[in-house]
């Protein structure tokens, strides 16, 4: 299994509200992608930001790039309104094996 992780920034004003858009773009393109096995929506609220890690399961690199393309390094920002709440547009993603779960 292999675990693909996105870090997001937006204002701690625009936090609920991008919580329930990527909900409804992101986490559902994730849960929509054969080979996904899932998604963590993690937030953080700190010095007037709500920083957002998602980590999404997949069972495979292929399974990958059925969700993001054939450059799976490069972070997926195909979504309307992405640049309306992130403060930046990371470029990258990172990838790690999972080598233990619960």
């Amino acid at each position: 299994m292999i675990a693909r992780i996105w870090h997001g920034v937006t204002l701690e004003s625009k936090g609920d509200e991008y919580f329930n858009y990527i909900m409804e773009t992101g986490v559902k393109g994730y849960r929509s992608t054969e080979g996904n096995r899932g998604v963590y929506v993690l937030r953080r609220i700190r010095n007037g930001q709500a920083e957002f890690l998602l980590i999404s399961l997949w069972d495979s690199f292929e399974a990958i790039r059925k969700f993001a393309g054939d450059d799976i390094e490069k972070a997926v920002y195909y979504y309307p309104r992405d640049k309306e709440f992130l403060l930046e547009l990371e470029p990258n993603v990172k990838h790690y094996e999972v080598l233990a779960s619960p």
